[in-house]
This record gives structure tokens, C-alpha cells and sequence, in this order.
């Protein structure tokens, strides 16, 4: 508010909102794990927003979503490079044993909480199946 950044004030208010709403629902006080969960859906919501504002040349909305998209990700843990996530990904495949494409959901459970937050679930998904179909 001192700064004077009423779009940044206006994401954060976001952010602050969309995490009380959860509580609300929900009628219990979130953790930290449950804050990224709620952090990731809105990343993931304004990453749709803006393919679908690009779509519709609607250059002005893609920015504001690119904007508040910037400001989100400034609150998400730090993203794990590439090689980071093959690692924990050969870690998780020799772990669970997986030989085929049938055992992807037990590599997945394992991966999923160990990369929460600082890794796109879908993209390590691909990677997974890719991995794993080979």
C-alpha cells in the first residue's frame, strides 16, 4: 500500500482471499502445505486465463493474469531445476520398483510429496510416463 502498486496490492488481496476462503470451507486453519496447494491452483487457474485470453487476442486481460501470475509465483517455494527432478524421479522409479507403465500412480505417490509446490505436477507426470513407457 505505501509503495503505491495498487495492481500488486490487488493480487495479494487475491491470494489472501482465495486462502481464507479455504479455511472457511474447510473450518480448519491451513499449513504451509496447504497454502502451496492453494497458491498452485491459482498459478495453474491464471495459466489457463491467459492461453485463453491470448486466444481471444485479448491482450490486455493476458497481461493483468501475466502480472498477478508474476506476484504468485513470487510466494511459491523455489522451482527445482531439471536435472533436480530426474534425479528425484530415477530416486522414486528405483524405489517403487516400476517396470511399466502400469505402475505410474505408485512412482507418482511417491513423487508427489517430495516435489509439492516446487515442481509442476503435470509436467513431472509426462516425464514419468515417458520414463516409464521406454
Amino acid at each position: 500500500m505505501r509503495a503505491k502498486e495498487p495492481a500488486r496490492l490487488s493480487a495479494i488481496r487475491l491470494i489472501l482471499a482465495a486462502i481464507k476462503q479455504k479455511e472457511v470451507d474447510e473450518r480448519v486453519e491451513l499449513t504451509d502445505a496447504d497454502v502451496v496447494g492453494v497458491l498452485e491452483k491459482m498459478v495453474k487457474q491464471r495459466r489457463e486465463s491467459i492461453a485463453q485470453f491470448e486466444k481471444a487476442a485479448r491482450t490486455d486481460l493476458a497481461e493483468a493474469e501475466k502480472f498477478e501470475l508474476g506476484v504468485l509465483s513470487g510466494y511459491l517455494p523455489q522451482q527445482m531445476s531439471d536435472s533436480e527432478v530426474e534425479e528425484a524421479l530415477a530416486a522414486a522409479i528405483a524405489e517403487s520398483g516400476a517396470s511399466s507403465v502400469k505402475d505410474m500412480g505408485k512412482v507418482m505417490a511417491l513423487l508427489k510429496p517430495r516435489l509439492a509446490g516446487r515442481a509442476d505436477m503435470g509436467k513431472v507426470s509426462g516425464l514419468v510416463k515417458a520414463r516409464l513407457s521406454a
